[in-house]
């Protein structure tokens, strides 16, 4: 299985440790982002997208603690994968982080092998969290669509994401705009049915109108003067 890449914010207070892990890092492809503490890694978290964040516990002024506080209370970031990184003497520590949502620990000193592991693994979880959110968003966007054509003002290419996956909901997707379309054609035809009955009906009221008049008595004797008329003027 092709191994995914991802974009990981690294946060620790130890240039040392920061340094040694983006090394490691880029070599198995990923994309590194390095933050000294915690106040810079909030303000990283708010300016970019990552798709997973290392932290250290023990930092000065904003420590890990606070920073994964703020991660799982935003419901925008909740989702967002934390690797703990602890020294193996502060296990009571990582304990503590686990409770609050982090998703694992790697401890001090780094195991490549491990590493490689931990973030895979995290890696894995979050694409297969983002097709579940994208799955469920567009299933959302189809009972809309369902209700739009109840309501009748739906687009049939507001569906053509969903109708691009090729599994069962892209299926859906296809047959709901087929169906659609066939709705608004019959629509449509109906529509211009009606109109040329409305002509109809309004052609025949104005021919019925005038025969009213040409058929009555007085539009009768109309004609008898001036058919007198005519022939006085011709005499």
């Amino acid at each position: 299985m092709m191994e995914i890449k991802g974009r990981i914010l690294v946060v620790d207070d130890y240039v040392l440790n920061r340094m040694q892990l983006k090394r490691a890092l880029e070599t198995q492809g990923h994309t590194v982002a390095l933050a000294e503490d915690g106040r810079q890694a909030l303000e990283m978290l708010n300016a970019g997208d990552y798709d997973l964040v290392l932290l250290d516990i023990l930092m000065p002024e904003i420590d890990g603690f606070e920073v994964l506080t703020r991660l799982k209370n935003d419901p925008a970031r909740r989702d967002l994968p934390v690797i703990v990184i602890s020294a193996l003497d502060e296990m009571e520590n990582v304990v503590r982080c686990i409770g609050m949502g982090a998703e694992d620990f790697l401890p001090k000193p780094f195991d490549p092998l491990l590493l490689r592991a931990r973030i895979g693994a995290c890696l894995e979880k979050k694409r297969l969290r983002d097709q579940e959110v994208e799955y469920l968003q567009q299933v959302a966007r189809v009972t809309a669509a369902a209700a739009a054509m109840e309501a009748g003002d739906f687009t049939p290419d507001s569906l053509d994401d969903v109708a691009a996956r090729p599994d069962e909901l892209g299926q859906l997707g296809r047959v709901f705009q087929r169906m659609a379309q066939e709705v608004v054609a019959r629509e449509q035809a109906l529509k211009q049915q009606v109109h040329d009955l409305r002509i109809q009906v309004d052609e025949a009221r104005k021919a019925s109108q005038v025969a009213e008049i040409t058929e009555s008595d007085y539009f009768q004797q109309l004609q008898s003067r001036v058919g007198d008329l005519r022939k006085i003027l011709d005499t």
